[in-house]
């Protein structure tokens, strides 16, 4: 939680108790539905929250911004990114009911108004109604534009255009060699971004098509 506090300096009292809770919630319900690897449950918050906040430090939501979390699993970057954005709006989808479950309770544990979490895939939503698409170890960036540039609107309200915005590691080069001529893409080293060793080989991958 220190850690935290060391990147994000101005987070308001409610941010750092809502940020302190994710700690004890997540232990709970873990022991009920594995949303977390039991042997990395201690590393919540470099491995997963921290992880999840590296997508603040390349865009910051403006007030009234739709963001969608494509396969959140248990709840991840969307609640962290939630806490930070109390003015955005956070669509969390996932295509397993009990991650569902355990994303519910924790946004309503937090009391965290901007998050409306369901079970569905995105093949299931019609309509280019966000602003960006969010994701963190879902799948290849060919499927993710595919799954997302669907579903994200036209009008632009900030400096980065509308696009997918997504937390991986390994090959990136080889995955972006697989999109179209026309998405360009730029990468974010988080290694530039927050100290530690499990951060040296990953990336925030903006993708616009």
């Amino acid at each position: 939680m220190e850690q935290l506090l060391t990147y994000f300096p101005d987070l308001s009292a409610i941010q750092q108790a809502q940020l302190g809770q994710l700690d004890p919630l997540y232990r709970e319900w873990n022991e009920k539905i594995n949303v977390i690897s039991r042997k990395d449950i201690d590393n919540l918050y470099p491995h997963h929250v921290l992880h999840s906040l590296a997508i603040a430090k390349v865009l910051q939501f403006l007030p009234g911004t739709r963001v969608l979390d494509l396969g959140t699993g248990g709840g991840f970057p969307g609640i962290p990114l939630a806490i930070l954005f109390p003015e955005t709006e956070f669509v969390l989808i996932d295509g397993i009911k009990k991650k569902i479950t355990v994303v519910n309770e924790v946004a309503a544990a937090l009391g965290l108004k901007n998050v409306e979490a369901r079970q569905q895939r995105s093949e299931e939503r019609k309509g280019k109604s966000f602003d960006f698409v969010v994701t963190r170890a879902v799948a290849a960036l060919e499927k993710l534009v595919l799954w997302s540039m669907p579903l994200i609107k036209d009008e632009q309200r900030h400096g980065l255009p509308n696009g997918l915005i997504a937390l991986k590691g390994g090959d990136v080069k080889a995955e972006i060699k697989t999109l179209p001529r026309s998405a360009y893409t730029e990468v974010y080293p988080i290694q530039k971004m927050f100290a530690g060793d499990f951060f040296e080989e990953k990336v925030v991958v903006y993708v616009q098509y």
